[in-house]
């Protein structure tokens, strides 16, 4: 594994392109740039860079712009949606809906310039269901957490 460096952070155990070809989002709504740590079946660790290019920052808030707490929620989900995809085979064929957030608590800002770490956990999953426990944290600064309840579906276009 590669060495990180100041310059470009921790090593990509999964790059955007991966990425790319792991989840269905894409822009303006793939709210993942990285992941760094990865154990199959236990806990994902994803990045997200927050720019003041982000869509949702035209209105909100003018002159104050803070990430909005559902959209970290969402970037959680769709870490812990890329461990999901990663352990089926039959990925391209499935969709991982949520089915429920629980626990969610927000505990300071997310502004551009930082750094969204996304740390997910499986808690349990059988069959088409399972849940997730996760934090986001910004320079080692809680800033979110929830448990996130997911199904699998099949896609409605294969």
């Amino acid at each position: 594994m590669a060495e990180a460096t100041p310059d470009t952070g921790p090593p990509a155990v999964f790059n955007i392109i991966d990425i790319l070809k792991i989840l269905p989002h894409r822009y303006p709504f793939l709210l993942v740039d990285r992941v760094v740590e990865y154990e199959p079946d236990k806990r994902i660790v994803g990045l997200k860079n927050v720019t003041i290019n982000e869509p949702f920052f035209q209105g909100h808030f003018p002159g104050a712009p803070v990430m909005p707490g559902v959209l970290i929620i969402e970037a959680m989900a769709q870490v812990a949606g890329i461990m999901t995809f990663k352990n089926m085979t039959e990925g391209h064929q499935k969709l991982v809906y949520f089915t429920g957030i629980e626990n969610a608590k927000f505990r300071r800002p997310v502004i551009p310039g930082d750094q969204l770490r996304l740390e997910m956990i499986l808690l349990n999953r059988k069959n088409h269901f399972g849940t997730m426990s996760g934090r986001a944290t910004v320079d080692g600064r809680l800033v979110a957490e929830a448990t996130v309840r997911f199904a699998i579906v099949d896609r409605p276009d294969k």
